[in-house]
């Protein structure tokens, strides 16, 4: 249940109360006496408004505080700012005793529910804020957008994602926010309908043509769906009405590193270092364009300060694994891949490059362990089937390899377009296998840059 009875409309900027019963205040006994009250109680809240809209946090601290005193803690608007400002402090639940205080002082203004609604959700109790947002909606004269949107997004969280579309969906119809139009065409695409998210984010685009945010979310749909013609049509789009979007500079430079055009993806990345000097993500996609430049020194570097700026980001422990096991540093690439596959339990790759390092490191009993959890995890993954097949033949086990070589050659059948330099070791490994040649150890070195990881654009 609603930690307190609420229904309300908010008051104006003006600073002036709404004309709603405050419940607190003991009654005067006549019209002139009321009115002479009310105006006491809102004599300041003009400055208060002032110095709230000026960001003077301190100073508007200190004239609530006198007001509160003044009026015995009676003024609505003053304790319904103090709450805005302790919610930007990060202090939420002081904030959220503030809004239930103003609810207590004007049970029908509807904002003090709706404020209250959205703290419970920055708290996480996010059933809790679905039934105060309920009891706003059933409140509400008229449809309210923001009623609509947040409850989209607290069903999200709880996943009850038929009722999340629902009101998401009411949310878009009355056309406030492109943010609701973002948050729905995600519904979709997390429900596999890529044409529905895709045709949402067109329609949005339609009633904000020159919203960069809709236009990248657009060019990343595409650029997750492959079609990367589309994707750099869409970003370009953003970028031309922003050249300094930072999320169409990411993805940008994304979309041409995945070409192998490095240079000039690190030039999209180094105007987007001007704004986000501290993004794990871009310092992530920057190591990797270095790492395709082959100048491993500065991929380490870039890929450790990503790591620094989040040391629970498991693709930039991946990434460091990588450049680590291609510079022949295995005691190194053996720490980062393990702290990473504790992170990511379910990324293939990952165990698969760990079985790589641990057979550098001459531990083949734990290195087919990761081999084998990397095919329960992903069976139609080539590369790592091709490692698989190159572990049982450094071991001499040539059954099994060739096993894994059959079930490769099954995959190269649906997939086309499969590594060179993957099939050449295939091609190497088979006339092993098959002519019965000393197994020679090691030959599994040189699939995993395949899999190299680009990050942290979405």
């Amino acid at each position: 249940m609603l930690p307190v009875k609420m229904a309300m409309n908010h008051s104006s900027l003006n600073g002036c109360v709404s004309s709603g019963r405050v419940s607190a205040v003991p009654r005067p006994t006549n019209t002139l006496d009321r009115d002479a009250e009310m105006f006491a109680i809102a004599a300041r809240n003009w400055l208060i408004h002032q110095r709230y809209v000026r960001k003077e946090f301190d100073i508007c601290k200190l004239l609530i505080e006198e007001e509160l005193q003044k009026t015995n803690g009676y003024n609505e608007y003053a304790n319904y700012v103090l709450g805005l400002i302790l919610r930007h402090e990060g202090k939420i639940q002081e904030s959220m005793e503030y809004f239930k205080k103003c609810h207590s002082l004007n049970p029908r203004n509807i904002e003090n529910i709706k404020q209250v609604a959205r703290s419970l959700f920055l708290l996480g109790r996010h059933e809790l804020a679905i039934e105060a947002y309920l009891e706003a909606e059933k409140t509400a004269e008229s449809p309210d957008w923001n009623i609509y949107h947040n409850l989209g997004e607290c069903y999200v969280r709880v996943e009850q994602y038929a009722k999340a579309r629902e009101y998401l969906s009411r949310a878009v119809t009355l056309g406030k926010s492109e943010t609701s139009y973002c948050a729905l065409a995600r519904l979709y695409e997390r429900d596999g309908d890529i044409r529905g998210a895709i045709d949402i984010y067109n329609t949005a685009l339609g009633v904000y043509p020159g919203s960069s945010e809709l236009a990248v979310e657009l060019g990343l749909i595409h650029l997750r769906n492959g079609d990367y013609q589309r994707a750099v049509n869409w970003l370009g789009y953003a970028l031309a009405h922003d050249g300094a979007y930072t999320q169409a500079l990411q993805a940008m430079g994304t979309v041409i590193q995945k070409h192998g055009e490095f240079d000039t993806a690190l030039a999209k990345y180094k105007m987007a270092a001007q704004y986000l000097p501290e993004s794990p993500a871009l310092w992530n996609n920057v190591g990797m364009c270095f790492f395709g430049k082959k100048k491993y020194i500065a991929a380490i570097s870039c890929l450790k300060r990503a790591h620094y700026l989040a040391p629970l980001d498991w693709k930039s422990l991946y990434n460091l694994g990588l450049v680590h096991l291609t510079c022949q540093q295995y005691s190194s690439a053996f720490t980062f891949l393990s702290a990473c596959v504790k992170l990511r339990h379910r990324h293939a790759p990952s165990f698969m490059l760990l079985g790589q390092t641990l057979m550098k490191l001459e531990d083949p009993d734990n290195a087919g362990k990761a081999y084998e959890q990397a095919v329960k995890l992903d069976a139609e993954d080539p590369a790592i089937r091709a490692n698989y097949a190159a572990y049982w033949v450094s071991l001499g086990d040539y059954p099994r390899a060739l096993d894994q070589l059959n079930a490769f050659n099954r995959l190269a059948q649906q997939i086309p377009n499969i590594d060179s330099e993957i099939l050449s070791v295939v091609s190497t490994l088979t006339s092993i296998v098959t002519r019965d040649k000393t197994p020679v150890r090691n030959n599994a070195s040189g699939e995993s840059s395949e899999h190299q990881s680009s990050v942290g654009y979405i």
